[in-house]
């Protein structure tokens, strides 16, 4: 298995364990117990420039370890105070070392949307994420049937959650395009590999409906790529690593916005 089918397989085992203590029953009532959701993460994305998802990640299958001092929430209010437009928190524990309780202290801690970036294999875990304060949830076409996408958006949006559904390649898009998705975002790292190409968003971005937000995410390093992506009409842009390396994440967001530097 490449390390997308391991994550995914891992995710299922994850469910098992998590539906022995809460029931799915449960977790489903007691989110939508919640007060609906305002579908602030999509509203965020659409601004008059490009919007920038600020992403909190302690380690990742590629890089390994990148964070080993991880102040989460000191991270998440430096990305508010910053500007940021939403905040994707890893809760994947195994090569992400994420946690649910970053997502669950963040969300409470700052008033910016968070996205729960993990990769959902079954609806319990929208309903987790619900109850978890997240505003929006990853769903990645690689690992999901259309069906499966359609079904779990239905569920975001009775819950008032915003989804982003990732999609690789041509025939993903299309997938993503057919559920009807609102967003969608071309993971310009191919997870099957690790590789990394900015033009995949390029070469994609005219197959997505202007209506339709598009979310440009990994490889993005400097304010050279944004422009780029900018230039091309994308809404929004995910960025991981290049600031959870940056010792300044406020200078860092500015420089990636083509801002003087603070």
């Amino acid at each position: 298995m490449n390390i997308l089918d391991q994550l995914a397989a891992h995710a299922v085992e994850r469910v098992k364990a998590a539906k022995q203590i809460t029931p799915a029953e449960t977790v489903k009532r007691l989110a939508l117990g919640q007060p609906k959701g305002t579908f602030s993460f999509e509203n965020a994305l659409r601004t008059d420039d490009i919007a920038f998802i600020c992403e909190c990640k302690k380690a990742s299958p590629s890089k390994g370890l990148i964070a080993p001092d991880f102040p989460y929430l000191e991270i998440a209010k430096a990305y508010e105070s910053a500007g940021a437009d939403a905040i994707s928190v890893l809760t994947e524990p195994k090569w992400f070392l994420g946690s649910e309780i970053y997502l669950k202290e963040i969300a409470e801690t700052v008033t910016t949307p968070c996205l729960r970036k993990d990769f959902t294999v079954d609806e319990y875990m929208i309903y987790e994420a619900k109850l978890l304060g997240a505003s929006a949830v990853l769903l990645i076409c690689a690992i999901l049937s259309e069906a499966q996408i359609k079904e779990y958006l239905s569920v975001c949006e009775t819950l008032g959650l915003s989804a982003l559904v990732e999609a690789h390649d041509a025939d993903e898009v299309q997938m993503a395009i057919k559920s009807g998705a609102r967003i969608i975002g071309v993971n310009n790292r191919n997870l099957k590999d690790f590789s990394v190409d900015t033009e995949n968003s390029k070469h994609l971005r005219e197959m997505i409906p202007r209506d339709v937000l598009f979310v440009s995410e990994s490889g993005i390093t400097g304010p050279e790529d944004v422009q780029t992506l900018r230039e091309i009409g994308v809404d929004a842009v995910l960025v991981g690593e290049t600031l959870m390396r940056a010792e300044n994440k406020t200078e860092m967001l500015h420089r990636l916005r083509g801002l003087q530097e603070i």
